[in-house]
């Protein structure tokens, strides 16, 4: 057998043609790579990129379209911070965001512990709790309009006819939703959690309770850091089930004259500032979702950073 020296080390002639045929696969994959990369970038920047930055470009501009935009400064941002629409909404969103997060996440772990407990049927029971999440947020929206309509006309009132029952009724729907899916990911960290620990905690004479607090639940931290961020920015991002089921009635006249939508939520708001009568005002919307944005962007990252430094390292 052939023997090449390289450095110090001596191989085989086979063993060299090996490693040679593997650099050059490889530089072959970085060459490729970058045609293949290239439409996909492209994409992203002509469908992501450049409309974000020109949506930051227009809320400082007054505009009809966005050919005849004219900078006017923080002039839209101002007009933001003092629409009393738009912190209604605000605070209407975060109320909404806090109770569906915790009715969420503590509903879905509780189905998701019950399912993995070894009960027959249990893959029924996940399929019938995830199966509302296929369904669209307008037509989810519809059809709940419809139940609570049904069940609210016996006592001469409706969904939109009152805020309360506004409010009660899209955290119901989400809830009805959401719940399943984010039992799936606590299913997956359930069946995660190492079986030694459980064993071992079942031999120290730990009762279910204490096994649950102390040994399950802090495995299941990477789960719970999922779910939360996903039903926070779900709270707030909610759009379609508020414009079906709502649509941000019932409405509420100030002395100032302004109009308040009494279930509202900050995308809706957004949408009915851009889309309304007063064309002018889109430089206000588009003002609103960069505000709207940056408070996502900020609570979806606080709430990481504050719960995985609760995750336990396995």
């Amino acid at each position: 057998m052939r023997v090449v020296m390289i450095g110090e080390r001596y191989m085989s002639s086979a063993k060299v043609k090996k490693i040679t045929a593997s650099n050059s696969r490889i530089r072959s994959i970085r060459h490729w790579g970058l045609l293949f990369l290239g439409p996909v970038t492209a994409a992203f920047v002509i469908g992501f990129v450049w409309p974000f930055i020109q949506g930051i470009y227009l809320s400082f501009c007054q505009f009809r379209l966005t050919s005849d935009a004219k900078f006017i400064g923080l002039g839209n941002y101002a007009a933001a911070f003092a629409d009393p629409s738009f912190r209604y909404s605000f605070w209407f969103t975060a109320a909404f965001a806090i109770v569906t997060v915790i009715l969420i996440n503590i509903l879905a772990f509780a189905v998701a512990y019950v399912l993995t407990q070894n009960i027959k049927g249990s893959n029924i029971f996940r399929t019938v709790f995830f199966a509302p999440n296929l369904i669209g947020g307008i037509v989810l929206g519809y059809i709940w309009s419809m139940i609570f309509d049904g069940i609210l006309s016996r006592y001469g009132t409706s969904i939109v006819m009152n805020s309360t029952l506004g409010f009660w009724g899209l955290v119901i729907l989400v809830c009805w939703q959401q719940i399943g899916y984010m039992m799936i990911i606590y299913i997956a960290g359930l069946q995660a959690v190492p079986e030694d620990m459980l064993e071992a905690a079942k031999i120290d004479g730990a009762s279910k309770s204490q096994t649950l607090f102390k040994v399950t639940i802090p495995n299941v931290m990477p789960s719970i850091t999922i779910c939360m961020f996903l039903t926070l920015t779900n709270g707030f991002k909610l759009f379609d089930q508020n414009l079906a089921l709502t649509g941000g009635q019932p409405f509420k006249q100030l002395a100032s004259g302004d109009t308040i939508h009494q279930t509202e939520m900050l995308a809706l708001n957004i949408y009915n500032t851009f889309y309304g009568t007063a064309s002018v005002a889109r430089g206000t919307a588009q003002a609103k979702a960069v505000i709207f944005f940056i408070l996502v962007a900020v609570l979806g990252l606080a709430q990481l950073s504050y719960t995985r430094k609760r995750e336990v390292q396995q």
